[in-house]
């Protein structure tokens, strides 16, 4: 099998148009009157756009439901937009009529700086104060002083593997899907790995290479030179050679491990566990070179059709027994370290074993720009890591 994933390529125009959103100034009505003052009466509805498992009401395992009692306590009936993508989340927030988006770093700043979500009055989420302090102020959701979304989970982009395969000789390093080899049961991988479809990837490879190549200088991999983003961009043409899908699908990546012969890729916990729930054979480790990782924020749209019910599910998203369920199931780590003892489904050593105490080991999602962070304005920004990404999948 070696089917290309093409889905980029017909989206192409659309992600590139969200990559290359104008840096606007936030639409008048914010500037104006600021953040919401007080919770009036639910609208009867909110309407949020959520990575796959992230809004779970029972359907998949009647265990993991906190949208029913929500639903049930506020009067406000959830309504789910599953994205993929973070370029996904972009353009449907800039088309506008959701309320809510779970947006990662490389979203977030797209969305504040273009004027599509509004600040947050975090007086009136009372349950403010439980946040992980490694998160209240993150950058990725506070700009000069003000807090544009609630956090809501994070973890690190694993690789998962396929145990029949490798046996007791786990991958420990980000090697198995970037460079051919042969793998422990004795065939090459070429064929046998994914990539995920997403711009933010080239990434990976440079967290790789500045691991593997430390002559590249490579110090932050978001930040990228030309020659470093060229690097890059050569080791993710070398490794196109290798890769059966490009993913973007949790649920057709976990088809792609059962039944088409994928036994390595980067992943989420989220098809982690659900694959071992499953019975399959797979695990994931986080390899020697480090992980690139998503701390995902509940943001609010700047003309949010129901914002009494959508500020009444930023409180409630913060209760521990939600944080905690919803820890287990996707693999995450809550953003409430409360959620970490006392909670039957994660159980108390299920932080830990989530990643609790990688927080600076992960390099988090955000969005490429041409300021480098040291004073130079000279690294490669978002929209070309868009075009030329695509051009990789495109084999040019």
């Amino acid at each position: 099998m070696n089917r290309k994933a093409s889905w980029s390529l017909v989206l192409a125009v659309a992600l590139l148009a969200a990559a290359c959103a104008p840096q606007a100034t936030p639409a008048p009505e914010t500037q104006a009157g600021g953040p919401l003052q007080s919770i009036g009466q639910g609208e009867g509805e909110v309407a949020i756009v959520a990575w796959p498992g992230y809004i779970e009401r029972g359907e998949t395992d009647p265990n993991y439901d906190w949208v029913t009692q929500f639903e049930k306590d506020s009067g406000c009936k959830v309504t789910v937009k599953t994205a993929n993508t973070s370029d996904e989340m972009v353009a449907l927030m800039n088309e506008g009529g959701f309320d809510l988006v779970t947006a990662s770093g490389d979203a977030s700043n797209r969305l504040i700086s273009g004027g599509r979500v509004q600040e947050i009055n975090i007086s009136l989420i009372p349950s403010w104060k439980a946040v992980d302090e490694r998160l209240q102020n993150a950058p990725w959701h506070t700009v000069a002083g003000k807090h544009f979304g609630v956090p809501y989970q994070w973890g690190p982009n694993v690789l998962m593997y396929n145990t029949k395969v490798f046996g007791d000789q786990a991958p420990d390093s980000w090697s198995v899907v970037f460079e051919e080899t042969t793998l422990p049961d004795g065939k090459s991988n070429k064929g046998r790995v994914q990539a995920y479809d997403g711009a933010i990837y080239i990434a990976d490879a440079a967290l790789y290479l500045k691991a593997t190549q430390p002559e590249l200088g490579i110090k932050d991999p978001y930040a990228l030179t030309r020659d470093q983003f060229n690097a890059a961009l050569d080791l993710l043409r070398g490794q196109r050679n290798l890769v059966s899908r490009y993913w973007h699908d949790a649920y057709i990546q976990m088809d792609d491990f059962k039944n088409e012969g994928v036994v390595a890729s980067s992943s989420w916990p989220f098809q982690v566990n659900l694959l071992a729930f499953e019975g399959q054979p797979v695990a994931s480790v986080f390899p020697k070179e480090g992980a690139t990782g998503w701390a995902d924020t509940t943001m609010l749209h700047v003309d949010a059709p129901h914002p009494n019910c959508a500020y009444k599910w930023l409180e409630w998203s913060l209760n521990p027994k939600l944080q905690g369920d919803l820890a287990a199931w996707f693999g995450s780590v809550p953003s409430v370290p409360a959620a970490c003892t006392g909670n039957a489904l994660l159980t108390d050593t299920g932080c830990a074993t989530n990643g609790f105490d990688n927080f600076d080991q992960i390099s988090f999602w955000k969005t490429p720009t041409s300021d480098c962070g040291d004073g130079r304005q000279d690294c490669v920004p978002y929209y070309e890591w868009v075009t030329q990404y695509v051009a990789v999948i495109g084999g040019r």
